[in-house]
C-alpha cells in the first residue's frame, strides 16, 4: 500500500484572463517592486507585447529596465549577466517576462543577486536549497507568453552549466513568483509549431505528476484535468492561434501541470534535459518526442492507472489505446518521431544516460532507472523502434 504520509504546497496570486497585463504596474506594487528589471529572452526583444508591458511599468511612474540576453536553453553566463543589469539599473525587484527561458532566467536573476555561492550550490540536490540567504531573494512578478513550462507558478528553474552540457534544476520555496499575471492575450502570436512543442511540455507535466508514485491526490486531479483541456484545447490553439478560448484553457493547463508536478516527474524530462543540453534542441518538442517510449518503458508501474485515465478521456482499449492516441496526437500537432529528426545520433548515448541518470526527475520515475535502462531508451528514440523500449 502507498504511504499516505506526504507534504503538499500551492501555488501563488494568479491575476488571469484576457487582458490582465494591464495590471501588470499595480501587481508590481503589491510585490513591493518600484525598479523592476524585466527579464525576457531575446527573441521577444523587440516584441509588441514586450514593447506594451515596459510603457505600462514606465507610464504607472515605475523605472523599469530591460534585459533580455537570454538563450533559448538559458545557460549560467545568462544569469550571470542579468544579475549584472540588476545591480546596474539598481532594480528593487523582478518581472520575468516570456516563455520558459525568460522565466527561468528571470527567477534565478532575482534569487542569486543576493547569494554569494555559485548557483550550482542550490540544485534541487536533498535541502541544499537551505545554503542560501533567503532575506536577500527579490520580489517575483511572472507574466508568461507561452503555455508550456508553467514556471510562472513554480518554485524552481532550469539552467544549463555551459563547461558540463548538463541542464541543472535550482530550486528554493522563494523563487516561487509572488503575483503572476497570466493573459492569454499575450500567446496570440506564437506560430503554430511553438503552440504545439510548448503544449507538449504541459502535457508531459501533467502526465509525469500523474505517473510518479506516491499520495497526492490534489496533484493528481489538478494533473488530470490539465491533461484533458490540453487534450480538447491545444489542438483548437495550433489551428487557430487567434482563438482565445483554446488560448486562455492551454494557459491554465500549463500552470495546472507545474502545480501538479510537486509531486514528481520522471524519465522523459531525464531524457530530455541532457538532449537539450548537448544538442540545443527544444525541450517541450523533446519531451514529446520521447514520452510514448517513457511511458512503454513504464507500463508495468502505470498500466492501470493509465487504462483509467483512458476510459475518462473517451479512449477505448486501456493502456495501449492511451500510447495510440499519444502518438496520434503528435503526427498531428507538429512533433518528431524519432530524436534523429532533432539530430540526435547514437554516438553520444552513454553520455546522455549517465547524465538521465543523475537528473534529479529519475527519482519521481515510476520504475528505478539506470544509465543502461536510459541507454537503451535512447537507442529507441533515436531509431523510432517503440518495441525496443520494453524493459
Amino acid at each position: 500500500m502507498t504511504s499516505l504520509t506526504s507534504a503538499w504546497n500551492y501555488p501563488t496570486r494568479v491575476l488571469f484572463g484576457p487582458g490582465r497585463i494591464a495590471d501588470l504596474a499595480s501587481a508590481c506594487g503589491t510585490a513591493g517592486i518600484k525598479r523592476p528589471l524585466l527579464v525576457t529572452d531575446a527573441g521577444l526583444k523587440d516584441a509588441d507585447i514586450t514593447r506594451r508591458a515596459l510603457d505600462l511599468v514606465d507610464g504607472a511612474g515605475l523605472k523599469v529596465a530591460l534585459f533580455s540576453d537570454v538563450k533559448g536553453n538559458p545557460t549560467n553566463a545568462n544569469v550571470e549577466a542579468g544579475v549584472a543589469a540588476y545591480r546596474a539599473h539598481e532594480a528593487d525587484g523582478v518581472i520575468a517576462f516570456g516563455g520558459g527561458s525568460g522565466l527561468d532566467v528571470g527567477k534565478l536573476v532575482a534569487f542569486m543577486v543576493g547569494q554569494t555561492r555559485p548557483v550550482w550550490d542550490f540544485e534541487d540536490v536533498g535541502d541544499w536549497w537551505t545554503r542560501a540567504d533567503a532575506a536577500k531573494i527579490a520580489p517575483i512578478v511572472a507574466v508568461p507568453t507561452t503555455a508550456g513550462t508553467g514556471s510562472e507558478v513554480g518554485r524552481a528553474a532550469v539552467v544549463t552549466n555551459e563547461e558540463t552540457h548538463e541542464k541543472k534544476i535550482i530550486f528554493h520555496p522563494k523563487m516561487l513568483p509572488a503575483i503572476v499575471v497570466s493573459d492569454p492575450e499575450l500567446t496570440v502570436g506564437l506560430p503554430p509549431k511553438l503552440t504545439a512543442w510548448t503544449g507538449f511540455d504541459a502535457l508531459a507535466h501533467c502526465l509525469e505528476a500523474f505517473a510518479a508514485p506516491g499520495f497526492h491526490p490534489m496533484a493528481d486531479g489538478i494533473a488530470v484535468n490539465g491533461a484533458r483541456l490540453i487534450k480538447t484545447y491545444l489542438p483548437r490553439a495550433v489551428a487557430d492561434g487567434s482563438d482565445i478560448e483554446a488560448r486562455a484553457n492551454m494557459l491554465a493547463a500549463a500552470s495546472m501541470g507545474a502545480a501538479a508536478f510537486q509531486k514528481g516527474l520522471g524519465a522523459i524530462h531525464s531524457m530530455s534535459h541532457p538532449v537539450g543540453a548537448m544538442y540545443d534542441t527544444h525541450h517541450g518538442l523533446t519531451n514529446g518526442v520521447v514520452m510514448p517510449y517513457v511511458f512503454i518503458r513504464n507500463r508495468p508501474a502505470i498500466e492501470e492507472r493509465f487504462a483509467r485515465l483512458a476510459k475518462s478521456f473517451d479512449i477505448e482499449d486501456g493502456f495501449d489505446g492511451f500510447i495510440e492516441w499519444v502518438l496520434a496526437f503528435r503526427a498531428k500537432l507538429h512533433v518528431a518521431d524519432t530524436l534523429a529528426e532533432l539530430g540526435v545520433d547514437e554516438a553520444r548515448i552513454d553520455e546522455m544516460a549517465e547524465k538521465a541518470e543523475r537528473d534529479p526527475s529519475t527519482a519521481g520515475n515510476p520504475l528505478p532507472l539506470k544509465a543502461p535502462d536510459f541507454a537503451q531508451l535512447f537507442r529507441a528514440a533515436i531509431r523510432g523502434d517503440l518495441d525496443a523500449a520494453r524493459g
